[in-house]
């Protein structure tokens, strides 16, 4: 199940679908993390976040997550770096599927 962060939703999963996996949405992902960013740095800022997803392998994206926060960090984007922190793990899941399926079950934004 892919979707954004809708607490209900994603609460009844468990019950109503014991054995599926939930995945956060990474179009809606983004676009929280780049809500605390200001406008001029959001392209800079979606480019790191979208490096992250483009990793070959789990490992590689958690690695990159991990400079992605630091660089938030560094620039002074606290709240950003919090909620990189806090959600990127839940936009990953799509990785424990086969490759050929991780570009329709990463994202339910239709135009990704």
């Amino acid at each position: 199940m892919t979707s954004d962060k809708c607490l209900g939703l994603v609460e009844c999963l468990g019950e109503f679908f014991p054995e599926a996996a939930w995945q956060r949405c990474t179009v809606h992902f983004y676009r929280n993390v780049l809500s605390s960013v200001p406008r001029s740095k959001s392209r800079d800022v979606a480019a790191m976040l979208k490096a992250i997803h483009a990793q070959e392998d789990l490992p590689a994206a958690r690695e990159k997550g991990s400079l992605v926060v630091n660089k938030l960090e560094s620039l002074q984007f606290s709240v950003a770096a919090r909620c990189e922190r806090d959600g990127v793990e839940e936009t990953l899941s799509y990785m424990c599927s086969p490759r050929e399926h991780w570009t329709r079950v990463r994202s339910n934004n239709m135009l990704e």
